[in-house]
């Protein structure tokens, strides 16, 4: 394989056309897919689909919060009497990709690429139910929340089929797996990947999937820390074992920094990664890119993960850059282009 960039979803653009167009700017022929910037009210990933929660007539704030920190969200419960059900749910999927696809095939045609994919950003059904409801009201209700999902998937393959690529985005599970003491990972790590392959399974034949794991960055802030790169190999390990057949996983993408802090040097750190064992038709997109380290330590860094990992890996930052003031961000995009190029 050769080295592709890898966009995780937000960018700092006024709206899509703009997100787009610094994507395609700074990366071009280097993405095998493009997101649409999640811009507006999305660049806080899942925010404002769970303040919309404060309007639907099955649930009721049970503790208020204000989004300043991973502790202070607020949190719903089903209302007394009534039944949470996933036509009830509405993420908004389906109406953000019917905005942005017209402006998908515009530039895919002006970078005369057939094979660039849309990339749909997919929360994962876990992750919705956590930071809507709390960890019990999660596992209750989760259903609902795999429902709804499912549901947006589908009616977005019947429009776009194999032109987009799933990305399911996981942090929940990530931070899980890391905060277990580690006797306990791999069973941790085993039971979350049945869910997250559960949604594949549960998709239309044909779609085409790609995993964010992600360590977190609301207010550009991670919700967990790893001591190594272990977590993210017992659970990308675990989600490939699962993985349904029939069902295509095109990429794996892993965060090795934590939203302002830049990645770990110490080679240690990086070890476990001998331990992948990823399909050789899965790419591995390394989110190590960040615009606050040397770019000769990146180089090093490159370097060590691909010798680890026994191939060339996409290049990418650890999460999104719509957290990102715009400078930042282009000069993370800037930092991307030179590392998958050179």
């Amino acid at each position: 394989m050769t080295r592709s960039a890898h966009l995780v979803g937000s960018l700092p653009g006024d709206d899509t056309d703009d997100a787009m167009r610094l994507a395609v700017t700074h990366l071009g022929s280097k993405l095998r897919y493009l997101p649409d910037g999640e811009t507006g009210d999305r660049h806080n990933w899942i925010i404002h689909i769970i303040e919309g929660m404060r309007k639907h007539p099955d649930l009721e704030l049970k503790k208020e919060g204000d989004w300043s920190d991973y502790d202070k969200t607020p949190v719903f419960r089903v209302r007394r009497g009534h039944t949470l059900r996933a036509e009830t749910l509405d993420f908004g999927h389906v109406t953000t990709f019917d905005e942005s696809w017209p402006s998908f095939v515009r530039f895919r045609e002006e970078q005369q690429n057939p094979a660039l994919a849309f990339q749909a950003g997919v929360p994962g059904d876990l992750d919705m139910a956590l930071f809507t409801l709390g960890p019990v009201g999660a596992f209750r209700h989760r259903a609902a929340f795999r429902g709804a999902t499912l549901r947006e998937i589908r009616e977005i393959y019947r429009r776009g089929g194999k032109d987009v690529v799933f990305q399911i985005e996981i942090p929940a599970e990530l931070a899980f797996v890391a905060r277990m003491p580690a006797p306990l990972r791999p069973l941790m790590a085993r039971a979350l990947a049945r869910g997250v392959a559960r949604l594949a399974r549960e998709a239309p034949a044909g779609a085409r999937f790609g995993v964010h794991l992600c360590l977190g960055d609301m207010n550009h802030r991670a919700l967990a820390t790893m001591t190594d790169t272990s977590p993210v190999v017992l659970l990308a390990n675990a989600i490939v074992k699962a993985w349904p057949a029939g069902r295509t996983l095109e990429f794996m993408h892993a965060p090795f920094a934590a939203a302002q802090k830049v990645p770990r040097t110490d080679p240690g750190w990086y070890a476990p990664l001998t331990r992948l064992k990823l399909p050789r038709t899965t790419r591995f997109a390394a989110g190590f890119v960040h615009e606050d380290q040397d770019l000769d330590e990146q180089r090093r860094l490159r370097a060590l993960i691909e010798r680890n990992v026994g191939r060339e890996v996409d290049v990418s930052t650890s999460c999104g850059l719509g957290r990102r003031t715009r400078p930042a961000a282009m000069a993370a995009l800037e930092r991307t282009a030179v590392l998958t190029g050179d």
